[in-house]
């Protein structure tokens, strides 16, 4: 048999089994590492080689870099980079076709990366018109390399460039969809913390998650929105205080805020915009916090490796800055409702505090009568008040009030009453004619919205007797031996109408009698069942505590609407008692 002729029969199957390993290699993986491994694997069956590398063009700085290799020294490789036009690799790259060099020492492009090496083969990559690549392969001795070696790789490099392309394209999108999965836990996590601080450290925690970085800053815009103020700052994984200011436009960070726009920077020194707060800093990465189309602050890193930061880490963070804009802006929102309500306590307590302190110091001290009052606002300050006048010839004022609503408002309402009937008093006017007058001056004030309930008596220690005139507040009780009567004693409330009128009555008091006045809170009382404490439930008590003192009574009647409060129920209205006890 002719040898001759039993290779070329051979050469074809040769060359069809090495393009069906091939394809195999490729359509069982899409992992770029395990891919390029698998191409390494099937070259090594049919060629002879000592050094084989897979190089891949960055389209960005248009360099090859040794993205798979053997027999190359790896220290070396890894920081190889090649400009395209340059060297055996180079040069198939830039003119789109292999190279095939028996002798190397006999051109003069020839870089020599290997002591020793003779032959060398380089095919380019392309794909779609595009090339992203290059195959090398190495040898020591000269003419290591065929014609059909030449002939074989440049028939499978279109094929090998598709499967590298498409593991490349697999990886990203498979990169991209980890990110996003990433992105949202982080946004889910974030968007529930309310505490700045807190958010602040979990933020750089989870930053490092997404984007590697050496120094970390979130700078706030101040409320006019033309300065950045460093909020929070990492170091070297430690947290450091930064207290400098930036104006929008000035700096990497000024410069991104202004123009709403992520910033990179692969060497900060070269950058005439860079302030330098950091001397390790050689790259940086500036991403703005956007809410509501408003810049609210920017996300800066920084790193002290040069070309660090690339635009798919701005892409990345940028996505993460739309979800951080809004966790901070809550945040923020929160702290300053937080120090409000603080601020409205304190004011309440003071409040609280002065509407006490107008109510009176004590009870008047009687020969005849026992008087003590209480007063518990729902909230913490209210609307109820009680007052006691001093009349000449042994008499005293007895005053009590339910302004309309509740709260502020209520309580200066409250005061303005008390005010105008400690005024009105100094001439001594009837009950009827007191409650004339405070009706005249809420009308001349014009408050609008606003009324009081008022009954004002005049208790005359000496005859034992009780002038009173009421103006929609609930109608008093009047205990005698036990049994309770109503002293009928109504009227329209004050601060509604201009004419108003007011009935009044004298009641004649004998030693023992009890007489209690009360705003509707007491009756109004529920308790857990929702059933209202109503005024049958009063009067019992009264009757039962009657024969105790001014005080006694009034305890009695606290304790019985005070049993809801034992199961954390909510006091619904102010509640007022003015007890009197005729000795």
């Amino acid at each position: 048999m002719n040898p001759v002729a039993t290779s070329e029969a051979e050469a074809p199957r040769k060359l069809e089994s090495f393009l069906l390993d091939v394809s195999e290699a490729m359509n069982t993986t899409l992992d770029v590492d395990t891919l390029l491994t698998r191409i390494g694997e099937v070259v090594r069956r049919v060629i002879d080689f000592e050094i084989f590398a897979i190089l891949l063009v960055n389209e960005k700085t248009q360099e090859l870099r040794v993205r798979f290799q053997i027999g190359h020294d790896v220290s070396r490789v890894e920081k190889l980079g090649l400009r395209v036009g340059v060297g055996v690799t180079g040069k198939a790259v830039e003119r789109r076709e292999p190279i095939l060099l028996n002798d190397v020492s006999q051109v003069d492009y020839y870089l020599e990366g290997h002591e020793g090496v003779r032959s060398e083969l380089a095919v380019p990559l392309i794909v779609k018109d595009k090339v992203i690549g290059v195959l090398d392969l190495q040898a020591s001795r000269p003419n290591a390399f065929t014609d059909e070696h030449k002939r074989m790789l440049t028939l499978l490099a279109s094929r090998i460039a598709a499967g590298i392309e498409n593991a490349r394209l697999y990886t990203r999108v498979a990169r991209q969809a980890r990110t996003l999965e990433l992105l949202n836990e982080i946004s889910r996590e974030l968007t529930g913390i309310l505490h700045l601080d807190t958010l602040m450290q979990r933020i750089a925690d989870h930053s490092r998650r997404v984007v590697e970085y050496h120094m970390f800053s979130i700078l706030l815009a101040d409320e006019a929105g033309t300065k950045l103020r460093h909020r929070f700052s990492v170091r070297f994984n430690e947290k450091v205080q930064i207290k400098t200011e930036i104006d929008f436009g000035d700096g990497l960070v000024g410069y991104g805020a202004q123009n709403k726009q992520a910033v990179v920077v692969p060497d900060v020194k070269k950058d005439p915009r860079y302030i330098e707060i950091n001397p390790e800093t050689r790259s940086e990465l500036v991403v703005p916090l956007i809410h509501q189309e408003k810049v609210i602050g920017v996300l800066d890193l920084e790193h002290t490796k040069r070309g660090y930061y690339n635009d798919t880490h701005a892409r990345t963070m940028t996505t993460l800055a739309a979800q951080l804009a809004i966790a901070i802006q809550n945040a923020r929102l929160y702290e300053r409702l937080q120090k409000e309500e603080q601020r409205l306590e304190r004011d309440l307590a003071t409040a609280r505090e002065l509407q006490f302190r107008l109510l009176p110091a004590g009870f008047p001290q009687l020969r005849n009568a026992d008087i003590a009052a209480r007063y518990e606002p729902a909230h913490a300050i209210g609307g109820d008040l009680f007052d006691f006048l001093d009349y000449s010839l042994d008499r005293v004022g007895v005053a009590i009030g339910d302004v309309s609503g509740k709260g502020a408002s209520a309580a200066l309402y409250a005061a303005l009453v008390s005010g105008l009937l400690r005024s009105t008093a100094a001439s001594e006017p009837a009950a009827a004619e007191m409650l004339s007058a405070i009706n005249l001056s809420l009308r001349e004030r014009g408050v609008d919205a606003q009324f009081v309930s008022l009954i004002f008596g005049i208790w005359d220690d000496h005859e034992r007797s009780l002038q009173v005139a009421n103006s929609g507040l609930p109608r008093p009780i009047h205990c005698r031996d036990g049994q309770t009567m109503t002293v009928q004693a109504t009227g329209l409330p004050l601060g509604l109408f201009d004419d108003a009128e007011f009935d009044e009555l004298t009641l004649q008091a004998e030693p023992g009698d009890v007489i209690v006045f009360y705003s509707d809170g007491v009756t109004d009382s529920r308790n857990q069942y929702g059933v209202q404490f109503g005024r049958e439930r009063l009067e019992k008590v009264v009757a039962a505590s009657c024969r105790g003192s001014a005080q006694d009574v009034v305890k009695a009647i606290f304790d019985a609407t005070c049993e809801d409060c034992l199961h954390d129920l909510p006091q619904f209205d102010d509640k007022t008692v003015v007890v009197i006890k005729v000795r």
